[in-house]
């Protein structure tokens, strides 16, 4: 595994969400489609979202938010977390 690609579930993944319309985030990292949930059995760990406006957000994909669907910045600590280990 790359270091790109080791990482990449620590990022928010930025989606265009549309007035109206419900989206379903997979909170349990198994989703091929990330953040969206591609209907495999999340159980209670998927979390609908209806967009109150157009617009661009970020949605949590480290599954660490205390606000899910939507990134809270709870990555920014397991990154430091991961750069620590590294450093040893």
């Amino acid at each position: 595994m790359d270091s790109e690609s080791e990482y990449k579930n620590l990022f928010p993944i930025s989606l265009e969400v549309e007035k109206g319309k419900k989206y379903i985030w997979c909170g349990c990292g198994e989703s091929q489609t990330p953040p969206l949930c591609d209907k495999r059995d999340c159980g209670d760990k998927s979390v609908t979202y209806l967009a109150e406006l157009t617009e661009e957000l970020c949605f949590c994909n480290c599954k660490c938010t205390k606000k899910p669907p939507l990134c809270d910045g709870s990555h920014a600590r397991l990154l430091l977390e991961v750069i620590k280990k590294r450093q040893l």
